[in-house]
């Protein structure tokens, strides 16, 4: 379905009113919109990000930058942590060319960041699945995870490759054999532990942090590499399941979001459309849960936001006008899009008013709504 860029939809009194941050991944800028689609505020970085930013607090913007050093063309790829605060002056920073697509400031100030690394060549040669003969020159990719303090240094760690089984734990048979995992979350939880997503494998997981043991993993043959999966306060997970290479599928594919509870692996709450290329993204994307009970949508390769109710009603939508080319021709893609009430404590006596940024609003103007 064709959709005009800029704001297209908002039902006032449905909607849980904010500002929305995204970072379209061809720029080189990270917009806060109000409800109406105008920017109110933006950050200018001097690379390409590396598929999103989000809100600190404190109201400083923590976004991941392309460096062009990572030694994999892999989606996702970065290379550069940054923390920026609201005048985008740069405040910390953490450099490693193999950082990739996801980060997590956590509560005791350090930050936990995924990054990729080569799988023993023997373990690598045992790892099921993928099309025979497509590794990497360098041989099979995975993941690891790392806790760095403010200084920078490495306080813990954890190996994908350590705690995967070879047989079980077997690449999609549609992809190919240069990365294992190809790791795209990753959320510290309340507890310390990890949740996280291998795409490749159609499955997320939670990490206990001390023994580095699965506490759960879920998603075969019901997830298709999917992204994002975010905590909720009832202790269900919200996924967005992309439905990519996805055995449920027998017809044409469409994406869904859904809430899965990890005590039972049931799925208690899902939206999708009918037809299902309503409504699809087959990489990137993302979904938050807000709290008037309401989930905002980033369908990534559209660059569309949305956001609908508990019954599926969609009542407020943007698709993102920031066009720019790279090597996939002209995009508005947006990997993930977060929103932030008016009480959010990091806009505490800071100016949040469109006119700043009247010439980008000129552009695309809301006044219908």
């Amino acid at each position: 379905m064709a959709r005009k860029l800029g704001l297209n939809l908002y039902n006032r009194g449905h909607t849980c009113d904010g500002y929305t941050l995204f970072a379209p991944q061809a720029g080189t800028n990270v917009f806060l919109i109000d409800m109406r689609g105008d920017v109110v505020h933006r950050w200018e970085l001097s690379h390409r990000p590396a598929d999103y930013g989000y809100l600190l607090e404190s109201g400083n913007l923590l976004v991941g930058v392309r460096t062009g050093q990572s030694p994999v063309d892999f989606g996702g790829r970065g290379g550069l942590l940054l923390e920026m605060d609201w005048e985008a002056n740069i405040v910390w920073s953490y450099e490693e060319p193999t950082l990739h697509h996801d980060f997590c400031r956590m509560e005791n100030g350090n930050t936990m960041v995924v990054g990729w690394e080569l799988v023993p060549t023997d373990l690598a040669r045992r790892v099921r699945g993928g099309v025979a003969g497509t590794e990497h020159s360098h041989g099979m990719w995975s993941d690891y995870f790392r806790e760095v303090n403010p200084q920078g240094e490495i306080v813990w760690e954890w190996h994908c490759h350590e705690h995967l089984d070879s047989e079980v734990d077997a690449i999609c048979f549609l992809c190919s054999r240069n990365e294992w995992t190809h790791t795209n979350a990753c959320e510290v939880l309340a507890d310390g532990n990890i949740l996280t997503s291998f795409r490749r494998l159609d499955t997320v997981a939670i990490i206990d942090k001390q023994s580095g043991r699965f506490e759960w993993k879920w998603g075969r043959g019901e997830l298709g590499h999917q992204h994002n999966p975010s905590p909720l306060g009832n202790r269900n997970v919200l996924i967005f399941d992309n439905s990519m290479h996805c055995a449920r599928h027998s017809g044409s594919p469409g994406s869904r979001v859904v809430e899965v509870n990890p005590r039972t692996n049931r799925i208690e709450w899902s939206y999708e459309t009918r037809p299902p290329w309503d409504f699809f993204s087959g990489h990137i994307s993302g979904a938050q849960r807000l709290p008037n009970g309401n989930t905002l949508v980033c369908e990534g390769v559209q660059g569309r936001i949305f956001e609908v109710t508990r019954e599926k009603e969609v009542v407020w939508e943007y698709v993102s006008p920031f066009l720019a080319d790279d090597e996939r021709g002209r995009v508005n893609m947006v990997f993930r899009a977060y929103r932030y009430g008016p009480d959010f404590p990091g806009f505490r006596n800071r100016s949040l008013d469109a006119k700043r940024h009247a010439w980008l609003n000129h552009l695309y103007g809301s006044d219908a709504f």
